[in-house]
């Protein structure tokens, strides 16, 4: 069976991502939110190193509940930044904890995150391989910084878009590719 060139077949985490998550529609918001966390901190790293501490991850973010982490005091950054499970860089634990309270004023703003997206997509999943941004990542990126999301750079969220399932990137000689997704379930 023949993946996209990315999957490291050798890392069983990595490769069930590959197969029954990544590019498969998830709008929960909670994994919306889990997601915009995870990408953020992919920023500059492999996304195999993040894949890998993603457990480790969900612990120490209290699962990803935004309402808990933009509560997130002085204190609690300071035990993250000693957490070697995670990666241990101040100015994503910050943004998190800033992007937490943001993305609450929009669930608040459109009811869900879903619908906030649904603002700039048409709903539709979009087949693309070979890009790292889009008009939609340019679009979102853009409303985001506007609203003061940190780490959300247009290339950092058509990643966002492609692991939610909104765009299915698999490329043409992976056995994924052009397969109708189904909803994921963590």
């Amino acid at each position: 069976m023949q993946r996209c060139f990315w999957c490291n077949e050798h890392n069983p985490v990595y490769v069930a991502y590959h197969d029954t998550e990544w590019g498969v529609p998830q709008f929960d918001d909670r994994y919306l939110f889990e997601m915009l966390v995870l990408e953020s901190f992919q920023a500059g790293l492999s996304w195999e190193c993040i894949l890998n501490k993603r457990e480790h991850f969900r612990q120490a973010f209290d699962g990803f509940d935004p309402e808990i982490i933009q509560n997130y005091d002085a204190e609690t950054v300071e035990r993250l930044m000693q957490d070697e499970g995670i990666v241990r860089n101040r100015r994503k634990i910050l943004a998190a904890i800033g992007n937490a309270a943001v993305f609450l004023d929009i669930i608040a703003e459109h009811g869900s995150f879903l619908a906030y997206l649904k603002t700039f997509w048409d709903g539709l999943i979009r087949m693309e391989t070979g890009k790292t941004h889009s008009d939609l990542s340019d679009a979102l990126s853009k409303d985001l910084q506007r609203r003061g999301m940190k780490f959300v750079g247009t290339t950092i969220l058509y990643a966002y878009l492609q692991a939610i399932g909104i765009v299915n990137s698999h490329e043409p000689d992976c056995f994924l590719h052009g397969m109708p997704s189904t909803p994921f379930s963590p």
